[in-house]
């Protein structure tokens, strides 16, 4: 078994940084139903399932079945996905760097697997043996439902398996998973406690800092 034994991927955030896209289609579609929005309410949806970020744009006064408000919002995201993908600074080069020492990668997103699917065939090809998608999943994160189903695809304790993380909701599904979970904080920031893992970022990152964290964690 490689050391790693694999390594869960949350997509938005933290592979890609698609955050402001979908900042970007809420405030478009809110402001079309004549509803103020900011970047600030924005950034509370950070990490969220689809359904729980339709859900508070309905108590914010949107008036739209929740199923049409995240159809409207996923297909306003892959539509500037197809033109531009906004890969976060390292992670292209990690995500390269693992799958070349033949460690397993999965992306555990709460995105809808066709937005995904646009952000997997935009890497290298082979880059992901799995996906868990948010629209497949019974419960989301913060639940550890999504990192639990990640490690199952490849077989493995998530114990064994390191998780990226750039989000509230998401740290915690991961941590809470038993993955060897990461944070990267992005547009939010991650409470530092202990036994917590903070990256700054995945630039200049390598798989020996992988290595060298889960040895010494598994001691």
């Amino acid at each position: 078994m490689t050391n790693p034994a694999a390594v869960l991927w949350d997509m938005d955030g933290t592979l890609v940084d698609t955050e402001p896209y979908w900042i970007r289609a809420e405030t478009e579609l809110m402001n079309a139903h004549g509803i103020e929005w900011s970047e600030e309410q924005g950034l509370e949806f950070v990490g969220n399932d689809l359904l729980t970020s339709a859900a508070m744009m309905q108590d914010a006064g949107l008036d739209l079945p929740a199923g049409v408000i995240v159809e409207t919002l996923l297909n306003e995201v892959v539509t500037q996905i197809t033109e531009s993908v906004p890969f976060r600074p390292g992670a292209l080069e990690f995500l390269e760097a693992i799958v070349t020492a033949d460690i397993p990668c999965v992306m555990v997103t709460m995105s809808y697997r066709r937005l995904a699917e646009a952000v997997i065939a935009a890497c290298p090809t082979g880059s992901f043996a799995g996906l868990v998608s948010g629209d497949e999943v019974s419960v989301g994160k913060p639940d550890p439902a999504p990192y639990l189903e990640g490690a199952a695809l490849l077989g493995l304790e998530p114990g064994a398996c390191v998780a990226l993380e750039d989000s509230k909701p998401g740290l915690a599904s991961a941590e809470a998973a038993g993955t060897i979970a990461i944070g990267i904080p992005h547009l939010v920031q991650l409470e530092a406690r202990p036994g917590r893992i903070l990256w700054s970022s995945l630039e200049g990152r390598t798989v020996d800092d992988l290595r060298e964290l889960t040895s010494r964690l598994s001691v």
